[in-house]
């Protein structure tokens, strides 16, 4: 990331952003953390429609103790500082189905930088490694999963008019909210999976760009 564009982001996010270096500490730690076994990667927003990743494997995969939300508000990307965007982060709560990525042992250190320079520029998410069960409901393995830190400046704990009007209402330079919320509801139903959440608003974030 060049200088001028470290600075536009920093200023949008109105905080500090991780340094290369705190980067790279948080993906050993989280590395040191390893259960055994493979390692994969839990999707449940936009890595199921750009995982932007290479990966051995691809599944269904359950989490417990943890649930989809639009609960990370976002001054960049799909909003602006003026008018902050939603995206999607695992809160605290219930279980989501999303998909598991198996990486590689031998590209593992270089694609894991990849996602943690994506996903890891404020610290606005916790890494954690949880259990991932098949649709049977057996543990196959663990993954690390982006948990949103609550204490955070960007966490978002909005009422649900709140969060229609922001998705359907917030643009940045990645594109809509709304356009990032669509993209994950086709990409739940290609996997044949249903989240009621996410279809509500989804009908709710179109009827009202539809004015309806």
């Amino acid at each position: 990331m060049s200088n001028s564009l470290d600075e536009m982001v920093r200023a949008a996010f109105g905080c500090r952003l991780l340094s290369p270096e705190e980067r790279a500490r948080s993906l050993q730690e989280t590395l040191e953390r390893r259960p055994s076994g493979p390692v994969w990667l839990f999707g449940y927003g936009s890595l199921i429609w750009n995982p932007t990743i290479h990966y051995m494997e691809s599944r269904f995969a359950r989490v417990e103790g943890w649930q989809r939300a639009f609960c990370l508000s976002t001054p960049v990307g799909r909003g602006t500082p003026e008018k902050p965007g939603l995206v999607l982060a695992l809160d605290e709560g219930g279980a989501c189905e999303g998909i598991a990525f198996r990486i590689a042992e031998d590209v593992l250190q270089q694609e894991l930088s990849l996602i943690w320079r994506r996903e890891m520029l404020t610290g606005a998410y916790i890494p954690h490694w949880l259990a991932l069960h098949d649709a049977e409901g057996h543990v196959f393995g663990h993954g690390i999963a982006f948990t949103v830190n609550r204490e955070g400046p960007q966490y978002a704990d909005l009422e649900e008019a709140e969060v229609v009007h922001c998705l359907a209402t917030a643009s940045g330079q990645l594109g809509s909210a709304a356009e990032y919320l669509f993209q994950t509801h086709e990409g739940l139903r290609r996997l044949s999976i249903q989240d009621p959440l996410i279809d509500h608003l989804a009908k709710l974030v179109l009827a009202a760009r539809n004015g309806s």
